[in-house]
């Protein structure tokens, strides 16, 4: 019961920073439409922080999506397999998809650690590396929850979410 409510905390404040974070995309996206339209001018910061500001609201909401169990699938083999045999074929697809955002988030690791050894700066000051954290981030928490679908979908349609 415990460990429910600290991954419910944990759900709502990777919700919340989604939310802050698509906000703020939004409105320094607006402001710089603005400042170009009716003042011929801009924040020279402004485009670098937008494309990070676009990595970490697709990465978080992709794991928001897969916490859910909503993201993008191709599921026509489980589809058409009668329910006894699409549960292990779902779940074998949940464990391939682990096993991809594993490597995936073994790599990104990786390139963050170049970035940190180069010591680059992504906007405003902010090195490269942090602004590229989510990456290894994300892909190691999707990871995670594929693995961790891959048994309830194993044990069959009624046990866990809907496929996406």
């Amino acid at each position: 019961m415990r460990l429910e409510r600290v991954a419910a905390a944990l759900e709502r404040v990777e919700d919340a920073v989604l939310v802050l974070l698509m906000g703020a995309l939004v409105a320094l996206a607006g402001a710089q439409i603005v400042l170009r339209n009716l003042f011929d001018s801009g924040l020279l910061w402004a485009d670098p922080a937008v494309r990070v500001l676009v990595l970490w609201v697709a990465l978080l909401g992709a794991m928001a999506a897969a916490r859910q169990g909503r993201h993008i699938t191709v599921d026509l083999v489980a589809r058409v397999l009668p329910p006894r045999l699409a549960a292990p074929v779902r779940a074998l697809t949940d464990l391939f998809a682990a096993a991809v955002c594993g490597l995936l988030a073994w790599h990104a690791a990786r390139l963050v650690a170049m970035e940190w050894e180069a010591g680059t700066v992504a906007v405003g000051g902010v090195p490269t590396w942090v602004a590229q954290l989510i990456v290894p981030a994300g892909f190691a928490v999707i990871g995670l929850r594929y693995l961790a679908l891959a048994p309830a979908r194993f044990r069959g349609p009624a046990e866990g979410p809907a496929p996406g």
